[in-house]
């Protein structure tokens, strides 16, 4: 996995925190200085911290498990949208549904109704409809599909989830905690890095700083997808190699079996017919009586 480096970080901005008045105590120790009343992010600290969540989540998406991205701020949604969309993850960019995590069963039978309008629209009686109810219909369709179409195909509770801003998706970091689903989080210097498992200090305000993040996590995901694949088709090689040597060593115990019988078979043959020859040995010669005369023919 190509790590990013110091540069990267650094042009990206990643290192710039909020204003010393609106910081949080709790993230002194990734805190590097402060700078005209901003504060500096240990950059050190934040390769560290991105390497360890990668490798986290690499082994997540490696095992075939679901992460779920969460950001609905206006400078992150197209961004996670575009890389998440790459390794086929489920997405909130929009409103966070709540509830989502804590209520899954009524977020899939919105999911559900969602499938079953698709259905109704793709049938012959939808347009049997009036021009009223086609409208209504389509309406709903689209709000469906703008707030949980990106999380169609998730048909359980995800095993982790990523958070671009702790803050601003606190519902959704709450109802990870109370399911004991971890949080893997960019945390800026004015929240609280306790509420998540996997901190990667970070700015979460600036869309190149996002990116930079969020590439780097997506690229760990799609390196554990490709170790899962390859892992299998090792496994299909070798259990198709089991079978070969299963299928031939049957072969060659038939053929045992089958060559055995035939020389049993011959053998009871040759057995047979040297009791014969022995038995007519054994049999006495019909001898004349005696005294028996000579009878000529004339």
């Amino acid at each position: 996995m190509s790590r990013v480096t110091f540069e990267q970080l650094l042009d990206a901005g990643v290192h710039f925190g909020h204003l010393r008045r609106k910081w949080n105590p709790k993230m002194a120790p990734y805190i590097f200085a402060e700078k005209n009343g901003i504060h500096i992010i240990d950059l050190q600290k934040t390769e560290a911290k991105l390497d360890e969540a990668c490798a986290a989540i690499k082994q997540i998406a490696k095992s075939g498990r679901k992460i779920l991205f969460v950001a609905t701020k206006k400078q992150a949604r197209a961004i996670v949208a575009e890389q998440v969309q790459r390794v086929n993850m489920p997405y909130v960019t929009e409103r966070w549904p709540g509830g989502m995590l804590t209520n899954f069963s009524t977020i899939r039978k919105a999911v559900k109704k969602m499938a079953g309008i698709d259905r109704l629209m793709n049938d012959k009686q939808f347009e049997t409809l009036s021009k009223r109810e086609r409208l209504q219909i389509s309406r709903e369709k689209e709000k469906l599909e703008k707030n949980l179409g990106s999380i169609a195909d998730l048909s359980r509770l995800p095993s982790a989830i990523f958070v671009v801003d702790i803050n601003k998706e606190h519902i959704a970091v709450a109802e990870a905690r109370r399911l004991n689903i971890p949080v893997f989080a960019m945390v800026d210097t004015n929240v609280n890095p306790d509420l998540v498992d996997f901190v990667i200090p970070a700015n979460d305000d600036a869309s190149k700083s996002i990116a930079v993040i969020v590439e780097q996590v997506v690229n760990a995901i799609e390196e554990g997808l490709t170790e899962r694949k390859l892992d299998k088709d090792q496994q299909k090689e070798e259990e198709e190699a089991a079978e070969g040597e299963e299928r031939l060593a049957v072969d060659g115990m038939d053929e045992e079996e089958n060559e055995g019988g035939s020389e049993k078979k011959r053998k009871r043959v040759s057995d047979e017919d040297s009791s014969e020859e022995g038995h007519r040995e054994r049999r006495p010669r019909r001898s004349s009586p005696a005294g028996a005369k000579k009878v000529s023919k004339k």
